[in-house]
């Protein structure tokens, strides 16, 4: 498989950053092929403007989908976003690998989510979920975080860690079209002893060993539905 990971920690010596790195040689090792765009290193620059396309179709007011709709169609959009672009569509699989920061993504990867799945590519007009731009990729999430494991979960104090996820894995991976595959989640990182976290990595390991094998998580299919979205 070609495989795209985005990686966003700050801090090169990051146990987050030390996940990506054995995901790269794991999959290496499994005969894949992958590439990284680590978003710090790059200075990735996460902010939506109208610096984004060389040429727009309304000059007097910016409505930012439409105008990634129209770039992407006349070729125009900004050449950073483009090469992400690129590298997503060669990728049979996306990772995310990221610290956890206040229930979502760091705000340099929400802002290459925001730049990169662009209107008239990943997604526009009925083209979503399971008729989505994306579809027949695969994505999935590896990130870290301070909680304890027992903390997540239906009648934990911070609830279940799938309805804190829904954001990034049903309302933008599968909601482009990805087939979004079981996270891999890194529990109370900063506190946990050094051997706890070679048993972090071994265990990514066996996730990422077992790819194929991984059940896709379950989401709304437009078949489900009629033509106004109201469900059958």
């Amino acid at each position: 498989m070609n495989i795209l990971i985005v990686h966003a920690h700050p801090e090169p010596l990051s146990f987050t950053t030390a996940l990506k790195d054995h995901a790269v040689d794991t999959l290496h090792n499994l005969g894949h092929h992958v590439e990284v765009s680590d978003l710090y290193a790059m200075n990735f620059n996460p902010v939506a403007s109208q610096a984004d396309f060389d040429s727009r179709s309304n000059q007097e007011y910016l409505n930012y989908a439409l105008e990634q709709r129209h770039a992407s169609k006349t070729h125009d959009l900004a050449q950073d976003i483009q090469i992400e672009i690129e590298k997503v569509q060669k990728a049979d699989l996306l990772i995310f690998s990221f610290p956890m920061y206040w229930t979502s993504v760091p705000a340099i990867l929400k802002g290459w989510i925001d730049r990169v799945f662009v209107s008239g590519i990943f997604y526009g007009g009925k083209r979503f979920y399971n008729r989505g731009g994306m579809l027949g990729k695969k994505a999935m999430l590896s990130f870290t975080l301070g909680g304890r494991d027992h903390m997540f979960g239906q009648n934990a104090i911070h609830g279940a860690i799938d309805d804190l996820l829904l954001p990034i894995q049903r309302g933008t991976l599968a909601y482009v079209g990805f087939e979004v595959l079981p996270p891999f989640i890194a529990y109370h990182v900063p506190y946990i002893t050094n051997e706890a976290r070679q048993q972090l990595l071994q265990q990514y390991q066996q996730h990422l060993q077992n790819l194929e094998q991984l059940q896709a998580l379950e989401f709304p299919k437009l078949e489900q539905f009629d033509d106004k979205l109201y469900p059958l």
